[in-house]
């Protein structure tokens, strides 16, 4: 079997474990879900319709999480006085391209997620009562927002669209100026649309297999 050397790292990588017939995926779909995408920090000005926006999340949703409770909520900012509410709170970096993007959103945790388990959990009647300490509940509905955010950046992608995640902003102050009831808790911004000119500039390294998977 043939190996291919990583630059820099002195790792050979059995060539095989790279070849991409060993995906179900056809390369065209990997390269537009990853090799050739990119975190775009530039957009065109064509609009990112409800739509699209449905069709992106009719995808997204079958992406797993614990109890099947699905906390991510999502909030777009379409509006140029919605975006102005939202500067004041972002990083003086991520300000320009925020108002420029054709659609921004809001990505926040549900922390009330599990009162919805009774129908999304319906074999374990009991899964709400398990969550009724808030401080548990609150690192749940973190982690599988969180999970729901990388399902949604993917299929962002796969609707031919780029994806400009952002964590530079004041959390605290996003939560309180567009989820007051408390029930929300801002995790990330992320703006949508057609990627620009030289969306990302050079594409940055990347581990190799050998890296990052080990096995015992």
């Amino acid at each position: 079997m043939t190996t291919v050397e990583h630059p820099g790292t002195g790792v050979a990588e059995p060539r095989a474990l790279r070849a991409p017939d060993l995906l179900a995926l056809d390369r065209a779909a990997q390269d537009l879900l990853f090799r050739e995408a990119r975190t775009a920090d530039t957009f065109t000005d064509e609009p990112v319709t409800d739509a699209q926006v449905a069709a992106i999340h009719d995808l997204i949703r079958y992406g797993p999480t614990a109890y099947n409770g699905q906390p991510l909520r999502v909030l777009l900012l379409r509006s140029p006085e919605s975006r102005a509410r939202l500067l004041p709170y972002l990083s003086s970096g991520n300000r320009a391209k925020t108002a420029s993007a054709p659609l921004t959103a809001i990505l926040a945790a549900d922390v009330d997620f599990h009162q919805r388990l009774p129908e999304l959990y319906p074999h374990r009647p009991q899964a709400r009562d398990w969550l009724a300490d808030r401080a548990a509940r609150v690192e749940q509905a973190r982690f599988n927002a969180t999970l729901q955010i990388g399902y949604l950046i993917v299929g962002v992608r796969a609707a031919g669209l780029a994806a400009g995640p952002m964590a530079g902003f004041d959390a605290t102050g996003v939560t309180g100026e567009f989820f007051p009831d408390g029930r929300h808790e801002a995790m990330l911004i992320m703006n949508v649309g057609r990627s620009g000119p030289d969306p990302s500039g050079d594409r940055l390294p990347r581990l190799s297999t050998p890296e990052v998977i080990r096995t015992l």
